[in-house]
């Protein structure tokens, strides 16, 4: 998802999107530690997507 698609989104979307992000990088994690993910890339990519939402909303809420 890029920065443009995240701030068309309104704040309650993209606070519900930060919950569900965080639920399914937990679950990535723990697949990690339990066993070898086939595409272990896949938990950067979501920290990522996370700081993006969470720097996208702090812009919101300050402006």
């Amino acid at each position: 998802m890029k920065a443009k698609e995240i701030r068309d989104l309104s704040v309650e979307e993209v606070t519900q999107r930060i919950k569900e992000e965080k639920e399914q990088l937990a679950h990535l994690e723990f697949q990690h530690a339990v066993a070898e993910l086939p595409n272990p890339i896949l938990i950067r990519e979501k920290r990522r997507l996370l700081a993006r939402l969470k720097t996208i909303l702090s812009e919101t809420t300050r402006a």
